[in-house]
């Protein structure tokens, strides 16, 4: 079987994807007990997975869409497919950003340094506890703490980007602090703090409570809030954005400032392949919306239904009624999971509506500015998958100074706050690309 023919559209009212997961395979060497693709510990993948050429031509539609996306290489565990760094090359020559999401169990030095040479980008290495025997029984393997423990220190070494997935339960939830204090210590450059979705072979894992989930998503804002030298991300867990504005009304961190990411991006900005060619919005939701089998991914994206009704949707229940609905709207793969109901009230959320008005997100702030030919070579240098967001950040800063004008000087100054405190190594990196743009120091 092959993919069809990609297609490409000039132009569209559908924002391209900001992110891609591209399930690969079902193989895993562990055995996770919240696992949404119920990977196994076969030594084969399920009938019917992906080939190169057919994940290959799905990277010629995504790039199709847009030079600008992530593309997230996972499994099962994806380091167990021989052609990995085949399928990375490509991406990487079609201007995507790769990167892996992995256990880590089987990244060594030699892969590291192969994966970094096809064109990786960065790796998310799950990290469930810092006790090595909770995050074995977590994971069905033991040993497999240790091994996440020496993929990092790989990626160190050989000076690949590496973000730690903290997925919480409520056995681990306090823990929350520790992994922000290890995650720094072990120079990650982002760390990820899953909220789990009962699906796959998690479908009878419980997670967390309603009140474990509040108390713990409020300390991961406060830590994307205030933490230096570390960014802190709350994954599946959209009502990031209230709590974020609750914080700080100030804080450029939610649509209701411009900016996009922080909540849930399924079938919006977002969408996932499994390995067996099917697309559905996210991970969490099984139901498919289409079959790169038998359609390709730019008419995908711009036409499926399923995504249709995530771009428009009719909210239900508490989430219909709540002020937030445009900043947040609630997780929809939980109610889809539990009620079979898409639009459903997302019921881990314990907030209740105050009966104000919507608040709505601020509108495009106006023409693009004009950029100086060294604020170009700058942006060009900034990693594809995040231009967009320094493009925008560099734009409202001007504006907000009544420029006309981006200039390099004001990209420098605004990497500058961005990796405040992240040490001399990040310091000194900047000094070196400020000098490659001045021709010397």
């Amino acid at each position: 079987m092959t993919t069809a023919p990609v297609k490409t559209r000039p132009s569209s009212d559908v924002p391209p994807p900001f992110l891609v997961a591209l399930n690969l395979t079902r193989k895993c060497n562990l055995r996770c007990e919240h696992c949404y693709l119920d990977a196994g510990t076969r030594l084969d993948g399920a009938d019917g997975e992906l080939t190169t050429d057919e994940v290959k031509r799905a990277l010629d539609g995504i790039a199709s869409l847009s030079d600008e996306t992530m593309v997230v290489f996972t499994g099962g565990e994806p380091a167990l497919r021989r052609d990995l760094e085949e399928m990375i090359a490509h991406a990487t020559k079609r201007g995507l950003m790769p990167v892996l999401g992995t256990n880590g169990t089987l990244l060594d030095d030699a892969r590291i340094l192969a994966l970094k040479q096809a064109g990786l980008q960065g790796a998310g290495i799950s990290v469930d506890s810092l006790d090595p025997a909770h995050h074995d029984a977590f994971r069905g393997s033991v040993g497999s703490w240790e091994k996440a423990m020496g993929a990092i220190d790989a990626c160190r070494r050989h000076r690949l980007r590496f973000q730690i997935h903290f997925s919480v339960t409520e056995d681990n939830a306090h823990e929350l602090d520790d992994m922000i204090d290890f995650a720094k210590a072990a120079k990650a450059f982002v760390l990820n703090v899953f909220f789990l979705v009962c699906t796959g072979r998690g479908e009878k894992f419980t997670g967390v409570s309603a009140e474990t989930y509040e108390r713990v998503l409020r300390r991961v804002t406060e830590a994307a809030h205030d933490e230096q030298g570390l960014i802190v991300r709350a994954k599946c867990a959209p009502h990031f954005k209230r709590m974020a504005l609750e914080l700080d009304p100030a804080w450029p961190v939610t649509a209701a400032h411009g900016y996009e990411a922080g909540g849930c991006l399924a079938g919006t900005r977002y969408f996932r392949v499994t390995p067996e060619a099917k697309v559905t919005a996210c991970p969490y939701m099984e139901a498919e919306v289409g079959d790169l089998r038998k359609s390709d991914v730019v008419s995908l994206w711009h036409d499926a239904a399923g995504f249709k009704a995530l771009r428009e949707p009719k909210l239900e229940g508490r989430c219909g009624a709540c002020e937030y609905a445009k900043l947040c709207g609630g997780c929809r793969a939980r109610p889809l999971a539990r009620d079979d109901n898409l639009m459903g009230e997302d019921f881990l959320c314990a907030y209740e509506p105050k009966g104000g008005a919507v608040i709505e997100p601020m509108p495009d702030s106006g023409a693009a500015l004009q950029w100086t030919d060294e604020a170009q070579a700058w942006l060009q240098r900034i990693p594809s998958f995040v231009r967009r967001f320094v493009r925008k950040r560099a734009e409202d800063r001007v504006r907000a100074d009544g420029g006309v004008e981006v200039t390099a000087e004001i990209i420098g100054s605004l990497a500058r706050e961005r990796f405040k405190g992240r040490g001399s190594g990040m310091q000194k990196r900047m000094r070196e690309m400020m000098a490659d743009m001045d021709g010397g120091e």
